[in-house]
């Protein structure tokens, strides 16, 4: 599978770690950034790139998934929400990033740097990429609400107000 990998200065080491982890496991790993270690650093631009590239990638055919985090994760997650297509969660825990795949179809994971040990941080995520959408018809029929709600501003037989 290939993953997009994208950080801010909080979660720089580790995304070389997790995209060691990720590589040793067999994905296909792209890193959207930084490249260098900057304090200053914006992490908009770099989880942007990344969520844009994994539905790219979806929408040709192609097997992928992001993962995004800083130091909590809360900014990179709402930065990749803003890309079309992208449904990224913010897990804290093997449950939520299990749940954010079986019930949400999540492309996208967020998770938070200083908020882990690595170990945690790397379960989670393989966690996330393990877990399959169970394709359950209400899941479903959610998950197309909230892709039409993005392209349309409505959904269908529902007031939104």
């Amino acid at each position: 599978m290939r993953i997009h990998v994208a950080t801010d200065h909080a979660g720089f080491e580790m995304s070389k770690r997790l995209i060691e982890h990720l590589t040793d496991r067999g994905h296909d790993c792209v890193d959207h950034g930084p490249s260098l270690y900057d304090a200053e650093d914006d992490y908009p631009s770099f989880c942007i790139n990344a969520a844009r590239a994994v539905v790219r990638d979806q929408r040709a055919g192609v097997d992928a998934l992001g993962v995004v985090f800083g130091g909590s994760g809360n900014g990179e997650q709402m930065a990749a929400n803003k890309v079309e297509g992208v449904r990224a969660a913010l897990a804290w825990s093997l449950t939520t990033a299990e749940l954010a795949r079986e019930h949400n179809d999540a492309n996208v994971v967020a998770v938070g740097a200083r908020q882990h040990t690595e170990e945690e941080m790397l379960a989670i995520i393989d966690a996330f990429i393990a877990t399959p959408f169970t394709g359950v018809e209400r899941h479903a029929r959610r998950i197309a609400q909230l892709g039409e709600y993005e392209t349309t501003g409505g959904i269908a037989g529902h007031e939104i107000r």
